[in-house]
């Protein structure tokens, strides 16, 4: 199985890459990408430019390490309650290829945050949002208090990690 992970952020010191990157991690056999957002950074949606120039190669370039693997797993940051401006930008340049981003993947998608409600929030809708454009969620996960529930790579809290490792096994059926 070939996996995505990647942290709808684009922080260089995202506590999501963190958890993206640990959950593909435990996904036994798996051959594991990943990306940093940031990497496909381009100029404000509008769709004048859209009309003027076309779409950037970015998000062609997006699409295709999408269309290489068989799952994708992203952890949500959650800015004001939703997306991240940088991942809100990369989805919507993606949208206008065509409807179905996801392209059919397994998704697992995970959120956390410093706080108690581990991005719950963008979770939900993320969770609500990703069907609608191609993603088949068979899992998500909600990870509050990061740096009280994260350490030495991995999570701390027993129940948290069981709850993990449910998730990611859904990967693997059908």
């Amino acid at each position: 199985m070939r996996i995505l992970a990647f942290a709808a952020s684009n922080s260089s010191v995202s506590i999501n890459r963190q958890l993206a990157e640990h959950a593909a991690s435990l996904v036994e056999g798996a051959q594991v990408e990943t990306l940093d957002i940031h990497d496909y950074e381009m100029p404000l949606y509008r769709h004048d430019r859209e009309v003027a120039d076309g779409i950037p190669q970015l998000a062609h370039d997006f699409l295709a390490r999408i269309a290489a693997v068989d799952a994708v797993i992203i952890s949500f940051a959650e800015h004001n309650g939703g997306y991240t401006a940088a991942f809100k930008n990369l989805f919507d340049w993606c949208s206008r290829v065509g409807r179905e981003v996801w392209q059919g993947k397994k998704m697992v998608l995970l959120a956390t945050s410093p706080g108690g409600r581990g991005a719950g929030g963008v979770l939900e809708f993320a969770v609500a949002a990703m069907p609608r454009f191609g993603g088949h969620v068979v899992g998500h996960l909600s990870v509050p208090s990061f740096g009280e529930n994260f350490a030495d790579g991995g999570l701390s809290d027993a129940a948290l990690d069981a709850q993990l490792r449910a998730v990611l096994a859904q990967l693997r059926t059908d």
